[in-house]
């Protein structure tokens, strides 16, 4: 059976075809290949640009207004939707442009627990997580027997439905008014209540990095290279005995209680659930966000969620009612430069030059000896 591919994030050599880690250059060779090296290792292109996004966001509260870290909190939030969009899209290949059902089941859940008097985060956050995957697990067993462009069309199907619903469910949700007037929530119990912008984005950083260093770490496991292995080779993972349909379900699940869990953020951040949080357009842009951060790329569906919500919220702010054109440019270019996603950019701009071949000359231990004589 052919190996499983290697996610995006890890290593593909940066050596140009051709060439080995033995050759050395004529000059400053020691040096260069030393450069070279380090940033073609995987832990350095993954950790400098974590790194650099911890320090912006670290950093960000101290530099913007209130409204600028409310925008903030809602890319979060909307990033770990996209992380979910990714495990599917990316990691399972199944495009979807349903996901914003189970975030908008999610932040139901914690308006309902909040409204009724359960303002524990933490609590809000595993029950919206809770009854996202029981969503998720029902809807799935319908959606996950098709492929293509019927996984597409079923799970919008299913989006569309489950915003009808809540909709006309009145005595719930509150209808197409939507659910206003939830109170700030506690992280845990005996905290103080989030009653500013700012302590509201340190919470939801807190759970957002919380939540995506789990579900990398998982997806750099073998579970992320078994469901590659049933993306690129679902015939040959079904003939070696594999149940492949069950392993797609169980990451629908997943998937799905991810985005439960990025709609209790936002309804943290925003106190108000409307039926309009799940709709269609929800879908499209956090497959927008996918597309331009990368599939296979958790961190870079958090800078892609960035990228939206920094263009349609922020950047169209000069261009009143030029949001959606704005998008439409930066996703044309996107894909013309950046093929791979943000996450593909990797290190192309800093990558050491290399001397031409002929320049090169191989280690004195690789020159081989003539005959009768020294090297």
């Amino acid at each position: 059976m052919t190996a499983p591919t290697v996610p995006t994030d890890s290593a593909n050599s940066e050596e140009p075809a051709g060439s080995t880690a033995s050759e050395t250059t004529v000059s400053g060779s020691g040096s260069d290949s030393t450069v070279a090296t380090l940033l073609g290792s995987p832990r350095v292109r993954v950790g400098i640009p974590v790194a650099v996004l911890a320090a912006f966001l670290l950093i960000a509260p101290s530099s913007f207004d209130g409204y600028g870290i409310s925008l903030l909190s809602k890319a979060l939030a909307l990033g770990v939707l996209a992380v979910s969009v990714s495990i599917l899209a990316g990691y399972s290949g199944l495009p979807t442009m349903g996901q914003a059902a189970p975030f908008l089941v999610g932040a139901y859940t914690a308006g309902v627990l909040g409204t009724h008097g359960h303002t524990i985060g933490v609590v809000q956050l595993l029950c919206g997580t809770l009854v996202a995957a029981v969503f998720a697990a029902a809807t799935g067993l319908v959606a996950i027997r098709t492929r293509g462009v019927a996984f597409l069309m079923t799970t919008l199907a299913l989006g569309e439905l489950t915003v009808t619903a809540a909709g006309e469910w009145r005595s719930m949700t509150g209808g197409t008014d939507g659910m206003y007037g939830i109170p700030p929530v506690q992280p845990l119990p005996g905290m103080a209540t989030l009653d500013s912008d700012r302590n509201v984005y340190w919470y939801v950083l807190a759970a957002t990095a919380v939540i995506v260093a789990i579900v990398w770490r998982v997806l750099r496991s073998p579970v992320g290279k078994l469901l590659l292995a049933c993306r690129d080779h679902e015939a040959r993972m079904r003939s070696a005995g594999h149940p492949v349909t069950r392993y797609q379900w169980l990451a629908y699940v997943a998937a799905g209680a991810l985005a439960g869990f990025g709609g209790v953020l936002m309804c943290t951040v925003n106190q108000y659930v409307s039926p309009d949080d799940g709709s269609f357009s929800n879908s499209a842009l956090v497959l927008l966000a996918v597309v331009l951060g990368g599939a296979t790329s958790p961190l870079g569906a958090l800078l892609g969620a960035g990228l939206i919500v920094a263009t349609r919220d922020w950047l169209a702010g000069p261009f009143p009612g030029h949001g959606p054109l704005l998008l439409g440019l930066m996703f044309i270019i996107a894909v013309y430069v950046f093929p791979d996603g943000v996450a593909g950019i990797r290190f192309q701009a800093l990558r050491v030059p290399q001397l031409p071949r002929v320049l090169r000359v191989p280690r004195a231990d690789r020159v081989p000896k003539r005959r009768g004589g020294s090297a």
